[in-house]
């Protein structure tokens, strides 16, 4: 019996990924392709070992979505970053860590872990 994986569809749902041998891709590429249509996706094998994947045009277009959405929402985040640092106050506190001396370094990091235990 083939090997399954499992991964996340575009609905969310945890379904099977099945194995299919590169010669039954290469002979019957018509049926894997309706395969691949009906289940989402295949998992290609050369001697048992997993090489590619194939995925229908839907979960392509998902993930393809789901990347564009996270890189505009970390590109949303990073710009928030960078405006808050650099607000005066932000400056100040940098311009004062630079100057530090390693103790007075080490007795802030201190105090701020304490801080965090409470």
């Amino acid at each position: 019996m083939p090997n399954t994986h499992t991964f996340r569809n575009r609905k969310g749902e945890l379904v099977s990924l099945p194995e299919i041998p590169a010669s039954k891709v290469k002979s019957a590429f018509g049926e894997v392709l309706e395969r691949v249509a009906a289940t989402g996706g295949v998992a290609i094998t050369r001697h048992h070992v997993p090489k590619a994947v194939v995925l229908s045009w839907e979960e392509f277009e998902s993930l393809n979505r789901a990347r564009t959405e996270s890189l505009a929402s970390l590109a949303d985040q990073f710009e928030g970053l960078l405006a808050s640092m650099q607000s005066a106050g932000a400056k100040a506190a940098m311009a004062t860590a630079f100057a530090a001396s390693p103790e007075e370094l080490g007795r802030a990091a201190v105090a701020a872990a304490r801080r965090r235990r409470r």
